[in-house]
């Protein structure tokens, strides 16, 4: 790759950076009512890439070979416990990916 096309690159990053970051504050000005669809969206997308995100994660445990599914399963309640216990997400996500790497890494 020459320098002149890494410069290419690297600008389109920027330019597409920049746009993703500005255009909301462009389409939705802060004097506007946001629509009703965007609201609606704001409230179910979180939640959805979440369980998305489960489900693309489990798709391939298996409950009839090797570990049966058991670190899976102990990541997840621990995911949950650490949830309703302290309500934040950062926590329960980071714990939870933690203790399956250490289960899977050491105990099982």
């Amino acid at each position: 790759m020459t320098v002149f096309q890494q410069f290419i690159i690297i600008g389109m990053v920027v330019l597409g950076t920049v746009l993703t970051r500005f255009l909301p504050f462009l389409l939705f000005p802060a004097g506007k009512p946001t629509p009703k669809y965007i609201q609606y969206l704001g409230k179910v997308l979180p939640s959805a890439m979440f369980g998305m995100l489960v489900i693309y994660c489990l798709k391939n445990v298996s409950i009839f070979t090797g570990s049966h599914g058991i670190p899976e399963l102990l990541a997840i309640f621990l995911v949950m416990a650490l949830h309703m216990w302290k309500r934040q997400m950062l926590l329960s996500i980071a714990g939870g990916t933690l203790f399956y790497m250490l289960l899977v890494q050491w105990i099982l």
